[in-house]
């Protein structure tokens, strides 16, 4: 069985925005092994978010093949319309491989204001099939929501909403969301943007400690240096280009 989670083969995007065209990636190939805390950095433009959104299946690629767990994602228009006649729907395919394979973790926290803490946490897993979860029972699913709670530091705020938490809080809320469907790989889109330096460092701590504890592959987009400093794995991003990677 490989050891990567994430390759990219010869990987472009390009918007066209009215009369403009933008290429957000130009020709990137990479790969992610399981386990690794990695980090696309680069200036603000570089393509950051473009990687992670592609990597996360929010964007499909103009041209280049991503392979997901193993599961070749795009590498063509035969590729979708085989896809589309085996699954009955190319949209459906990326939703359960979504839910399967990825969790992800927004600088904007993304909670739902009317929902507590456990509600938050326990989301993901009533929207459908989640293929890692789909045979936990129902107190098998509450004990594991417990658990990610207490393992955020979050036990005593559970039946808390977002806004009587913190900014620092609501991170962790996002955390232990994201990691509620036993995705291998969790996306975080600049996590400690909104927080200050305290909170910003117990958050990176945690999720360092959360990768190493569990496996589970993080990637981040930032510009932030204490990331990228923590990270085994870094992809340098400008102009849509990658620049070197590094390997601790």
């Amino acid at each position: 069985m490989s050891d990567i989670i994430v390759e990219f083969h010869h990987v472009s995007k390009i918007y066209h925005i009215e009369e403009v065209t933008l290429q957000a990636v130009h020709n990137a190939s990479f790969s992610i092994k399981k386990g690794e805390f990695a980090a696309v950095s680069g200036p603000s433009g570089s393509g950051k978010s473009t990687i992670l959104n592609l990597m996360g299946l929010i964007d499909l690629p103009t041209e280049g093949r991503i392979i997901l767990n193993g599961c070749d994602i795009y590498s063509g228009k035969e590729s979708v319309l085989e896809k589309e006649r085996i699954s009955g729907s190319f949209e459906r395919f990326l939703t359960d491989m979504r839910r399967r394979n990825v969790g992800f973790i927004f600088q904007t926290f993304n909670l739902i204001p009317v929902l507590n803490v456990e509600e938050n946490v326990a989301l993901p897993l009533s929207l459908g099939k989640n293929g890692n979860t789909d045979n936990m029972q129902k107190k098998e699913c509450a004990d594991w929501v417990d658990f990610l709670i207490d393992r955020v530091g979050l036990s005593e705020w559970k039946k808390h909403k977002p806004a009587e938490l913190s900014g620092g809080q609501r991170q962790r809320v996002a955390i232990a969301r994201a990691l509620v469907t036993k995705a291998p790989v969790i996306l975080a889109d600049e996590p400690t943007a909104n927080l200050d330096s305290k909170n910003g460092d117990q958050i990176l701590d945690l999720m360092k400690n959360l990768n190493q504890e569990t496996g589970t592959t993080f990637v981040f987009s930032t510009h932030d240096e204490k990331i990228v400093n923590m990270s085994d794995h870094i992809i340098k991003l400008k102009d849509g280009l990658i620049q070197d990677q590094i390997y601790a």
